[in-house]
């Protein structure tokens, strides 16, 4: 990547803070995960990350039709923007569940379904959309070790598929599966770490379609384990990385293997040097990320930064090129977690072909877009 790549025509002229992404980046990345993935019947990328309509619409001109969400706005978004098959990939309880329907019936022409590990969560939401004449293809959703949801791949799921198979108002989509907890640098380790935890998941496909169930869909790990899962030669494998559209310092650092290309950073200008050699940023918690440990963000041109102090509006930095850095200055941040940094923001500044000049709204920030 061109060492360079921050820097952009009408830089000067953005308030700070402000988020911006690289649309030329963007579609590079794009392009390289259905390179990854072998086509885009295979891919079903996560846009949790970006919540952008405009990338969805960008993956829609490129062939990928299937999208994964978390949220019921995201997949309002991600239906209004062009997408035809959108995956919930959080089991929707209370009054999500009649949310849900009405998305359904709001959006005739696109395909939806969603996850489910619970037998009672399954009938309800079965109930609320047999009542109405209508269906919902539901996932079971695997905890393959990370416990965070998803029921433990043995007899009980393989009973909780069979009772999805014969639920009013459901109908058994597949299996989701999400390895999140796998975070090991080396390729090699993390290779087998995959391939172990998804081996009982394989196993319960088998015996799954063996019963004569249906099993139209695999949809498999995350943006770290993307190309472990694409080596599978299974026809229902759907591939859902999110991370690698927009890329982030986090995970550049920890997989250096994953050559993508950073595609969001953040604007933002000294306003104090509160003592020598320390810089003050416009950029606290409300603009970037604050739920990891520090480093929050990365400075290309400050690669000696260290971040001493974050508070909600202000980034102290300590720094030898301190003295060259008066108040006003601008500075290049790279997030170290974009996917919670963009939904800080209402809007991101769009760069495309090295200048700026338009915004994009990062609609599914919201927890609804309808009433």
């Amino acid at each position: 990547m061109n060492p360079g790549w921050f820097q952009f025509a009408g830089q000067q002229e953005l308030p700070s803070p402000c988020l911006v992404v690289h649309r030329d980046q963007i579609a590079q990345n794009l392009a390289r995960m259905l390179a990854t993935a072998g086509s885009a019947a295979r891919l079903r990328p996560h846009i949790k990350t970006h919540k952008l309509a405009q990338i969805v619409a960008l993956q829609s001109s490129m062939g990928i039709s299937k999208c994964k969400c978390a949220t019921l706005a995201e997949a309002e978004m991600a239906a209004g923007a062009g997408a035809n098959d959108i995956l919930l990939a959080l089991q929707p309880v209370g009054p999500n569940q009649e949310r849900l329907v009405g998305i359904v019936a709001r959006f005739p022409k696109v395909r939806f379904s969603t996850v489910v590990d619970d037998p009672a969560v399954a009938d309800a939401l079965g109930q609320r959309f047999h009542a109405r004449g209508r269906h919902i293809e539901a996932l079971l959703d695997i905890d393959l070790g990370q416990n965070r949801t998803g029921i433990l791949p043995g007899p009980a799921a393989l009973d909780l598929y069979r009772r999805l198979a014969r639920t009013p108002g459901i109908r058994p989509g597949g299996i989701h599966a999400y390895d999140g907890h796998l975070h090991q640098s080396d390729p090699a380790e993390r290779s087998k770490a995959a391939r172990d935890a998804l081996a009982p998941v394989l196993e319960m496909d088998t015996s799954l379609r063996e019963e004569g169930l249906p099993v139209p869909r695999l949809v498999l790990g995350g943006t770290p384990t993307f190309p472990i899962h694409a080596q599978l030669t299974l026809p229902s494998v759907e591939l859902s990385p999110g991370t690698c559209v927009l890329w982030d310092a986090g995970y550049a650092a920890r997989y250096p293997d994953l050559e993508y290309l950073h595609a969001a950073q953040i604007i933002t200008r000294v306003v104090s040097r509160p003592s020598q050699g320390r810089i003050c940023l416009d950029l606290g918690h409300k603009a970037v990320a604050s739920e990891m440990a520090q480093p929050r963000v990365t400075f290309p041109a400050l690669p000696d930064a260290k971040i001493v102090l974050h508070s909600e509006e202000h980034m102290v930095v300590e720094t030898a090129e301190a003295g060259r850095l008066p108040p006003g200055t601008l500075l290049h941040a790279i997030p170290w977690h974009v996917c919670p940094t963009v939904a800080l923001h209402e809007r991101v500044h769009v760069v495309q072909n090295g200048q700026t000049g338009r915004t994009w709204p990062v609609t599914a920030r919201a927890r609804s877009l309808q009433p």
